[in-house]
């Protein structure tokens, strides 16, 4: 199903959660909203649900206006963060509650209810745990059975917010990949919000990076991460070392690399000298003996597991700047705190500062 959000406003007392936002999801795409707290994402998707209704702007399931259809008319399937699971049902109960509440008219016989509520269950590998409660399971057991409950009216789109935000680190990364196949196997269109960014990245089609209830940019996990539109793409994904600068006529040297200034709305860099900001991934830097390299002085060393983080004091940069490097060049270079080494960038993007 093609979701389309078509200039979707909506305003909490005098605070706007949502400006003006377009967005289109395309049949069966993992979509992720990325964001910090406050950016509108859950917003964005309780609209879509039909839990909440815009001020101003439309919502389409397939080129039809779905503003005016009650949340059960739009077949979404909704995860929550917490689960939602009713406890005084069994798991078996739980995923058959949406469709026991279906008008008797259109509702299937009690037998094929649960035949359907087991083939869920054994989807999501539960079928072992039908007869139990919520509270007789773990978190990521708990959060399956959220899931199948999801999918057992068969939604058209799966809308899932923070699903695995209060589970520890490890079961998490086994569920997302648990829910990429499954999405992948039942080939449905879903959105999921998250302020993870690992998550975000590892799981989805297309990331949406929002802020402030606007959208910063849109694009596959290599496109937002590899060239981000705008600082705050740069800054909230993944880690970036900001360096203040002068852009002279439109370009800047970081460090060995001539570096052309971008702007984000696409006008031109004035000319003449201008204040900037140079964006250097940590991995984009460089240990090199080459004559535009820059000194620096190794002030701590993180060397645990396959990446080795190097903190570099700089002339000139009130701040530590923080670099990696695979385990096996850390080695080569034997790097300790207080020795002297010389750097380059890659690469850096530069953008005007406000």
């Amino acid at each position: 199903m093609v979701i389309e959000v078509n200039q979707i406003t909506k305003r909490f007392d005098s605070f706007a959660a949502l400006k003006g936002l377009s967005l289109q999801v395309h049949p069966g795409e993992l979509v992720a909203l990325l964001g910090p707290s406050g950016s509108g994402k859950t917003t964005l998707l309780r609209i879509i649900a039909g839990l909440e209704f815009a001020d101003e702007g439309r919502i389409l399931f397939d080129g039809a206006d779905a503003g005016d259809r009650h949340v059960g008319e739009r077949r979404v399937g909704f995860v929550f963060q917490h689960y939602a699971l009713f406890k005084h049902m069994t798991v078996l109960e739980n995923v058959a509650f949406g469709l026991r509440v279906v008008p008797r008219e259109r509702r299937m016989a009690n037998a094929d209810i649960v035949k359907r509520v087991h083939t869920l269950l054994s989807l999501v590998q539960l079928d072992h745990l039908s007869g139990r409660y919520p509270s007789q399971l773990s978190g990521g057991q708990r959060q399956r059975v959220a899931l199948a409950r999801a999918l057992a009216i068969e939604p058209r789109v799966l809308l899932l917010d923070e699903p695995f935000g209060a589970l520890d680190a490890k079961v998490r990364k086994e569920l997302r990949r648990w829910l990429r196949r499954l999405h992948d196997e039942m080939g449905l269109t879903s959105i999921f919000v998250t302020h993870d960014q690992e998550e975000a990245l590892e799981l989805a089609d297309r990331v949406v990076v929002m802020n402030h209830g606007a959208i910063e940019q849109v694009g596959t996990p290599e496109e937002v991460y590899n060239t981000p539109a705008t600082p705050f793409v740069y800054e909230f994904l993944g880690n970036v070392n900001r360096l203040d600068c002068q852009i002279e006529n439109g370009a800047v040297d970081i460090w060995g690399a001539r570096v052309t200034a971008e702007t984000q709305d696409g006008t031109h860099v004035p000319s003449g000298r201008v204040a900037g900001h140079a964006y250097v991934r940590p991995h984009d830097i460089e240990f090199t003996d080459n004559a535009s390299a820059q000194p620096a002085i190794v002030r701590h060393v993180a060397a645990a597991g396959p990446t080795a983080r190097i903190e570099l004091e700089m002339a000139g940069i009130p701040h530590l700047i923080e670099a990696e490097l695979p385990r096996q060049r850390y080695l080569e270079l034997a790097l300790k705190a207080g020795q002297k080494v010389m750097v380059a960038a890659r690469t850096a993007r530069v953008f005007p500062a406000k």
